[in-house]
């Protein structure tokens, strides 16, 4: 079963190239002109065991936000369309995840019913050009387009970075888990038989 999908996403403020394979081991290359991002999405994919590459360009001049929402709803686009039927996997996962001072926990439902939770007291401003308020925008554009319940917590820290960095981490923990295929489940695991709507 091939568990792969590619993404071409073109607006006036990003065209976005993607291409995602969940039985990954972190290959790809991650180039969306903003730094910082390109670093969580390296961290992603390495935890994540996701092969990702992302091909990004931007209205910078504007500021990051339309290149970083955009680019998490066409990630949660590729999960969704990787994911098929959601046939065979472990559909929860959750990670606990310190990064120095920093510690993120996250739990995912692949359930079909988009939802982000998230708190998180980060300080004001940026990390290479990279506003630490757009750390939520990320999650809700993945969550929404990949149909994922996704509870998402920066419990701790004091190092925006470190703080950043542990939820990625915690996420790309929770969603390796999630997305496993679980050798003893022999069909869509929901009662309702279905988690794609």
């Amino acid at each position: 079963m091939s568990r792969r999908a590619e993404i071409h996403r073109d607006t006036a403020e990003t065209q976005i190239r993607l291409a995602l394979g969940l039985d990954g081991t972190g290959a790809g290359t991650r180039a969306t002109g903003v730094g910082f991002l390109d670093h969580m999405l390296d961290l992603l994919a390495r935890h994540g065991r996701l092969d990702l590459d992302a091909q990004v360009s931007g209205d910078l001049e504007t500021g990051a936000h339309h290149t970083v929402e955009d680019t998490g709803l066409a990630l949660g686009r590729a999960l969704d369309e990787a994911l098929g039927d959601r046939s065979g996997i472990t559909r929860y996962g959750h990670a606990v995840v310190p990064m120095d001072e920093a510690r993120a926990l996250c739990a995912i439902d692949v359930s079909g019913r988009p939802l982000l939770v998230f708190h998180a007291d980060l300080p004001p401003g940026g990390t290479g050009g990279f506003d630490h308020e757009l750390v939520d925008e990320f999650f809700r554009a993945v969550a929404s387009t990949a149909k994922l319940t996704l509870h998402l917590e920066i419990e701790r820290g004091t190092n925006a970075h470190h703080m950043i960095e542990a939820a990625f981490k915690a996420f790309a923990r929770a969603l390796r888990a999630a997305v496993a295929i679980d050798p003893s489940e022999t069909g869509v695991p929901s009662t309702k038989g279905t988690l794609t709507a």
